[in-house]
């Protein structure tokens, strides 16, 4: 099992990179975890994590692509609930990435 070490503290990850506890989640890690991507957290970035992470503490699940980008859409408005918005900060996956740098685990759908 891989291991993310941040300030002495070692933390367990997925092989794909997704935190194993994600109790232990802050900004330091969310930083670390951005950085294997690699992405540079800007607020824009930091807006849609933490929408994530409250989603899922909402709901007790995590949505699939079309229901995210929906639900950022009803909650952020349609300027940042579109795909290419959300491709622009996290590439290739964005729900997959935003979880992952948002310390939880891999959504549903995503390879």
């Amino acid at each position: 099992m891989p291991i993310l070490e941040i300030d002495s503290q070692q933390l367990a990850t997925t092989d794909g990179g997704f935190l194993v506890d994600s109790s232990a989640w802050n900004e330091r890690v969310a930083l670390a975890l951005a950085a294997t991507l690699p992405i540079e957290l800007t607020a824009a970035h930091w807006e849609i994590v933490l929408f994530i992470r409250g989603y899922h503490q909402r709901f007790q699940h995590l949505p699939n692509t079309r229901m995210f980008v929906k639900a950022v859409q009803k909650e952020l408005g349609g300027d940042k609930g579109n795909s290419r918005y959300l491709h622009r900060l996290f590439p290739d996956s964005p729900l997959k990435y935003a979880c992952l740098v948002a310390g939880l685990p891999k959504p549903p759908g995503c390879v």
